[in-house]
C-alpha cells in the first residue's frame, strides 16, 4: 500500500503508547499521517515517539501529546490543545483503555475507573473536537470495543457498580457503553462518520481479562487502520470485527437506550466542561 494514502491528514490516536494503539499509530504514520500519538504521561508519548522513529516512522510526521485519562480535566486540556493546533482533524482512534481493577475503584471525578478512561473519555473527545473533525470534511472516528459488549448490561441505576462489583461486569459495560454511544458521536449532517469495532483478541495489558493466548498487536492494528482508509467503506454507527460488518448486542440498537446513555455521559463528564 503507498506510503501516502493518507497523507496531508492529521489523525489522534489515543492510547499510543503500546499495544494496538502503539501498532495502529506506526501503520498511519508509514501511510503518510501526521499521528497525534496520545499516552498517560508526556514521558510515555516521548518514549512512544521514539520506538516510532526507531521502528521506521518519519518524525515530521509525529506529536506527542499526554493527558492522563483518569482525569476529566486533562482530557479537555488535551481536545483543548488539538482544537488550538489543528483546526481541521481527519481521524480520531478512540484506543484508550484500561482493565478494570480487582476491587471497585473511582476516579477523582468520582467515576469507575474503566468506564471513566474506556468509555467517557472517547465520549468527550468526541465532543470537544466535534469542531475540528467537522472542519476536516468526511473526518472518521474509530472507537476500539470489544466482543465482550455483547455479555455486558448498563447498570442505569449504579453505573460504577458499587454495590455490586465485578471487573469483568464493569470492563464490559464500558465496551457496551462505548459501542452504544458511537452513532451519537457523529451526528447528522456534522460530516463525520463514527464507527465500532472489534480488533480480535491481541496480546496486549487487557488479555489477562480474557485469559486466553491473543495474537500480534498489529494484527488488531491492521483491522483498526483498515477502518481509517478513504477506500474503505463505513455505515455510521455500525460495530465491524476483523473489517466487517458483525451484529452488536440488542440493546445498541435501541433507541431510547441510547438517548439514556447520552443523558448519563453527560452528567458524568459535567465536571470538565
Amino acid at each position: 500500500m503507498s506510503d501516502t494514502v493518507l497523507s496531508a491528514r492529521t489523525v489522534l490516536v489515543t492510547g499510543a503508547s503500546s499495544g494496538i494503539g502503539w501498532e495502529s499509530a506506526r501503520l498511519l504514520a508509514g501511510l503518510g499521517a501526521t499521528v497525534l500519538v496520545h499516552a498517560r504521561t508526556t514521558a510515555e508519548a516521548e518514549d512512544a515517539v521514539e520506538r516510532l522513529v526507531a521502528a521506521g516512522a518519519r518524525r515530521d510526521r509525529l506529536v506527542e501529546l499526554a493527558a492522563d485519562f483518569t482525569r476529566l480535566s486533562e482530557i479537555a486540556v488535551l481536545a483543548g490543545t488539538v482544537v488550538k493546533h489543528y483546526p481541521a482533524l481527519d481521524l480520531l482512534v478512540n484506543n484508550a483503555a484500561a482493565m478494570a481493577p480487582e476491587r471497585c475503584t473511582l476516579t477523582d471525578d468520582g467515576n469507575e475507573v474503566s468506564l471513566q478512561v474506556n468509555f467517557l473519555a472517547a465520549h468527550l473527545l468526541a465532543e470537544l473536537l466535534r469542531a475540528p473533525l467537522s472542519a476536516a470534511g468526511d473526518a472518521r472516528i474509530v472507537n476500539v470495543s470489544s466482543s465482550l459488549h455483547r455479555t455486558a448490561s448498563m447498570n442505569w441505576t449504579d453505573p460504577h457498580r458499587v454495590k455490586r462489583y465485578s471487573r469483568v461486569a464493569a470492563y464490559a459495560q464500558s465496551q457496551l457503553a462505548l459501542t452504544m454511544a458511537t452513532a451519537d458521536m457523529a451526528p447528522a449532517g456534522s460530516g463525520i462518520t463514527a464507527v465500532s469495532l472489534n480488533p480480535g483478541l491481541c496480546d496486549t495489558a487487557l488479555l489477562p481479562l480474557y485469559g486466553r493466548v491473543g495474537a500480534p498487536a498489529a494484527e488488531g492494528a491492521a483491522a483498526v487502520v483498515r477502518l481509517c482508509l478513504p477506500s474503505t467503506e463505513l455505515v455510521n454507527g455500525e460495530y465491524y470485527d476483523g473489517g466487517e460488518l458483525a451484529p452488536t448486542a440488542a440493546v445498541v440498537q435501541e433507541e431510547r437506550s441510547q438517548k439514556r446513555l447520552a443523558k448519563l455521559a453527560d452528567q458524568l463528564v459535567a465536571k470538565a466542561a
